[in-house]
């Protein structure tokens, strides 16, 4: 085991105004998940377009945000779906990781959204997470569903920029975030309900082996969304922890973020100037917390 890391508390960045919290309304998502969940929104996905606007979505209720720099929130759609993960392509589309409907595409400025994947070998997926693209254009997704420890049927994918399908693995049990290493040889995938983070060596001919264990949480829910910045540092946000774990590129713990507020940071993205900056949702509030990292990269992981 290692040396508890310093500890640093994030703040409130901004939070989801009154007129958008919805209170009353059904939510087939929010009644069929374990425990409980807030009612007036599920914030998760935060991923920045090239104008520093952070987008965001509402799993609960269907909406995809945009929250400017001075953090404004803007409804972008409401549409019948749950969103879960987002992902800009280069072009400048967005992604969605739909876990109703599959991966959807968002045009962000007219606002209209469509299917991008549905199925897989005619079969229906479970209910996908979330989602991250190499350099390439390859699109790497997980698909969660309801598995667990009690079923540990989870299962990552990816597309190939030329449309091919490459199922990569069918036994984790809760596959949540994803990130590609900085040399994309390395996919590192969230497992929540196991309470780890597993390591996915990429094979050069497409396939994985000798897929191992990262690092063994405890306590909380479960690690959720993942954010790696520039030097290979994994930033893990443990939900139910209200911990986001900064971990060096050799997996050791090198600073432990808090929550001002709730504990359910869901997920995070590395922004601001420099790529210096976190930023978290954290879904019991409806946050977007802020914790600025003067050390990420070389200084922060005591490299020469």
């Amino acid at each position: 085991m290692f040396a508890t890391p310093p500890r640093q508390e994030a703040t409130v960045f901004t939070s989801l105004p009154d007129h958008l919290r919805l209170r009353g309304i059904s939510s087939e998502w929010r009644e069929g998940q374990p425990g409980l969940q807030p009612e007036h929104s599920l914030l998760e996905g935060p991923a920045f377009d090239r104008d520093g606007n952070l987008w965001c979505v509402d799993i609960a209720y269907g909406r995809i945000f945009k929250v400017s720099p001075a953090g404004q929130f803007e409804t972008i759609v409401t549409y019948d779906g749950e969103p879960n993960g987002l992902a800009f392509h280069a072009d400048g589309r967005l992604f969605v990781a739909d876990y109703k409907n599959g991966i959807m595409v968002l045009n962000c400025r007219t606002g209209e959204i469509s299917p991008f994947l549905q199925r897989h070998n005619l079969e229906r997926l479970k209910a996908v997470n979330d989602l991250t693209f190499s350099s390439g254009g390859d699109l790497y997704f997980t698909d969660q569903g309801m598995s667990g420890l009690h079923d540990p049927t989870g299962r990552v994918f990816r597309v190939r920029r030329d449309g091919t399908i490459d199922l990569l693995l069918t036994n984790v049990p809760s596959p949540n975030g994803l990130v590609l290493s900085p040399d994309e040889q390395v996919l590192y995938v969230a497992v929540t309900r196991a309470n780890a983070v597993w390591r996915v060596p990429l094979l050069p001919g497409g396939g994985v082996a000798k897929v191992g264990l990262y690092i063994q949480l405890s306590g909380g829910l479960g690690p959720d969304g993942l954010a790696i910045d520039r030097e290979g540092g994994l930033a893990i946000c443990h939900i139910g922890l209200g911990t986001i774990w900064l971990m060096t590129p050799r997996g050791e713990p090198a600073l432990r973020i808090v929550s001002p507020t709730g504990d359910h940071t869901t997920n995070a993205a590395f922004g601001g100037v420099g790529g210096n900056e976190l930023f978290i949702t954290e879904s019991e509030t409806g946050a977007l917390l802020r914790c600025h990292v003067p050390t990420v990269g070389q200084r922060l992981y005591g490299a020469a």
